[in-house]
């Protein structure tokens, strides 16, 4: 059977030389025994490819069975695979034969044979290897003859490294890997496949085909389609479907193809709480970091006063300081209220070092303990200034209405 009859056979589209190195290669390794591993992305067609290898091997007379063993939970993929016996867990109420058992002389596609927990990998590496398995609840060991193809379309070699899948059974069912490409890497037969799926369309709901101008197809061909031939096939029965006018403009397939502007994230594969642990702990190192950089400017401007001859500790508002901390703007020069200075304190501050770690937990403690009398003076003074009024005081002070309204009643101003 040549290359042709195996894509009519099989319904595929396309004269991709990469699609067509991979219809070769499943052809080749049909006729025997071998493993195979399919690698490809969700919506490439991997399920086509076990059905090549099965129907050209001499197996094609026994049973083909495909499991998606991302859609059986952990604690009943077990008994699928394998059986089990009757009471062998709550709810095992009959002896059952596992889909190792039923495909006997056949073929067994594992579609996401990565999502399999690692007791099952265990249980299947052996199977491979000996052809032997164990029903759940069972001591019997029972013999089976079958082929296994897996797929997957996540990087095995990164689940390796996470420990979520083991190397051993990797080895056993890569023995012949075949790479299905992504749409991308086809182009040359995205337009083709969109003519073949209108087509489809267009008898299943009795109405004409839809067709593409220039510069659709065009845009058509040059879009990433991340969700590959699944996708593409979506797209077109909502164009079949919605669309009124049979010939689709540039501007009436724009509102088919989402958004592809944002980058692509890598999926992480591993242990989502050790994730968010290191997120975590990502985000205190720079809250930390930005505190001692904080602390930085403020002996900055702490010293240039000095320097100045101006005394840090009578300045008459604490919060131009802070806002100069933050906001990168020059302290006004306004007149300054005379205090009295702690004999302590003027020592402190002849002995000020201009060094990155100087610090001054004095310093610090007062300002803080003189923060809400400053803050009540601000708003008096706002207050006083605009005749009691609270909207200009609010904007004055940089403060929302209701905030300024809740700090007249915190200190009473009323």
């Amino acid at each position: 059977m040549d290359l042709q009859q195996i894509k009519q056979r099989f319904g595929i589209i396309g004269g991709s030389p990469k699609l067509n190195h991979a219809i070769g290669i499943a052809t080749q390794v049909a006729p025997t025994d071998i493993s195979v591993l399919i690698n490809g992305e969700s919506g490439t067609g991997k399920e086509v490819f076990p059905q090549i290898i099965h129907h050209l091997s001499a197996r094609k007379h026994g049973p083909y069975i495909a499991v998606n063993c991302g859609a059986i939970p952990d604690g009943t993929i077990d008994s699928e695979l394998f059986g089990h016996e009757k009471g062998a867990f709550t709810g095992a109420h009959e002896s059952r034969k596992g889909y190792f058992e039923v495909a006997d002389g056949g073929t067994l596609f594992l579609d996401e044979v990565a999502e399999l927990p690692l007791q099952t990998q265990v249980r299947l590496l052996r199977v491979l290897e000996t052809g032997e398995f164990i029903k759940v609840g069972s001591s019997k060991v029972i013999k089976s003859n079958i082929r296994v193809v897996a797929a997957t379309n996540i990087n095995v070699n990164e689940a390796i490294s996470k420990g979520r899948f083991r190397e051993d059974l990797y080895y056993r069912l890569n023995t012949v890997p075949i790479q299905i490409p992504p749409l991308r890497d086809r182009r040359e037969d995205i337009n083709l496949l969109f003519r073949k799926f209108s087509a489809d369309f267009a008898e299943k709901y009795r109405m004409p085909a839809v067709r593409l101008n220039e510069n659709a197809q065009k845009s058509l061909a040059s879009f990433p389609w991340p969700g590959n031939v699944r996708q593409l096939k979506n797209v077109t029965e909502q164009i079949s479907v919605v669309e009124e006018e049979r010939d689709i403009t540039l501007e009436i397939l724009a509102k088919y193809l989402p958004s592809h502007q944002n980058s692509k994230l890598p999926m992480v594969i591993g242990d989502s709480k050790a994730g968010s642990d290191f997120s975590e702990r990502e985000i205190l190192y720079k809250v930390l970091f930005d505190m001692k950089k904080d602390m930085t400017k403020l002996k900055k401007i702490v010293l240039d006063l000095v320097e100045k001859g101006v005394d840090p500790m009578v300045h008459e508002d604490n919060a131009t300081i802070i806002k100069k901390l933050y906001q990168q703007v020059d302290i006004p020069n306004e007149p300054l209220e005379p205090v009295v200075m702690q004999s302590s304190n003027l020592d402190n501050l002849d002995n000020l070092d201009h060094s990155e770690q100087y610090h001054e937990p004095e310093e610090i403690i007062e300002e803080s303990l003189s923060l809400e009398e400053r803050e009540k003076e601000l708003i008096i003074k706002a207050l006083t200034k605009h005749k009691g009024k609270r909207k200009y005081a609010s904007e004055e002070l940089g403060i929302s209405e209701r905030t300024l309204y809740r700090k007249i009643k915190e200190y009473d101003l009323n």
